[in-house]
């Protein structure tokens, strides 16, 4: 295991471990205004949601880890405490990562980038019309956390409108994730699209109470085959199988390996703990527990 303290490493070094080490971060495509009325549209991966009552957004343009300088993005919200943050997904990839090139202040980025500018309905920065999702924020605060290169500035945005492109909407009249096509930043030029490949669901216990792992059979938590991850698969459920359930699990989907290996309860314990592993990765939380409680039952 590597051991640093952050306060002996350059800010560069610094800087590529957090930002390896945290991800996929969303990306703010973040959209404000100078005094002159020129656009700036920038994106930045340090951000995210930090409250639904009130809604609040929270990105951070940090000092540029060479120069010491500002970020526009930082000097218009500053002056013109409006930004609209725009949600960045794979059909904008490309024009995104163009506009972050260093325009001098007075460029229009939206120009550079061939996007879309719309009129903002509670705000002065323009939208970016071809962002599924845009919210029109209030600058609420601005919160600067050093004064050297590398140091962020966080930018507590309050949500005033909502804009969501209809196409991603679920039958339900909620976003699908699947439709929304996201990316998200990751470390030195690496991306991530959270396509329906990328993603899956697990259940939230928010409402049930797991049994947890002290409360796993002997067996099964010491198991040669299943990790530590298995096991949390294994531990979420409220209560375990019924006897007369696991009896006719083990004759119907089980009874191969019982007969070829009734004579080696070794191999058979391992084979079991084999076929639940593949199970819990197929999601069969079920299968697996019946698998497993078979061996003993």
């Amino acid at each position: 295991m590597l051991t640093l303290d952050p306060k002996e490493l350059p800010i560069p070094k610094l800087h590529g471990y957090l930002l390896g080490a945290i991800g996929p971060r969303p990306i703010a495509f973040a959209s404000t205004i100078d005094e002159n009325g020129v656009n700036n549209l920038s994106p930045f991966s340090f951000f995210n949601v930090f409250s639904a009552a009130p809604p609040i957004l929270i990105f951070s343009p940090a000092r540029n880890g060479r120069t010491n300088t500002t970020k526009d993005t930082y000097n218009n919200v500053k002056a013109i405490p409006e930004v609209v943050i725009n949600i960045v997904n794979y059909d904008i990839l490309h024009q995104m990562s163009l506009s972050s090139s260093p325009y001098a202040s007075d460029v229009d980025e939206f120009v550079k980038a061939g996007l879309t500018p719309i009129a903002s309905d509670t705000i002065r920065p323009m939208r970016v019309k071809e962002a599924p999702v845009q919210f029109e924020c209030k600058v609420n605060q601005v919160i600067e956390l050093g004064d050297q290169g590398g140091a962020g500035n966080l930018v507590i945005c309050e949500v005033t409108k909502i804009h969501i492109n209809e196409a991603i909407l679920g039958e339900d009249g909620m976003i699908d994730q699947k439709k929304i096509n996201l990316v998200a930043r990751m470390g030195g030029n690496w991306y991530c699209h959270a396509n329906e490949a990328s993603m899956f669901e697990i259940a939230k216990p928010i409402t049930t109470v797991g049994i947890g792992f002290d409360q796993l059979p002997a067996d099964i938590r010491k198991s040669d085959v299943l990790s530590a991850n298995d096991l949390a698969q294994l531990a979420g459920i409220t209560e375990l199988p019924n006897e007369t359930d696991v009896n006719e699990y083990k004759l119907l989907e089980l009874s191969d390996i019982f007969v070829h290996l009734e004579n080696e309860p070794a191999k058979l314990e391992t084979a079991l703990h084999e076929r639940a592993k593949e199970l819990l990765a197929k999601e069969d939380i079920e299968g697996a527990w019946m698998t497993l409680l078979a061996f003993n039952d």
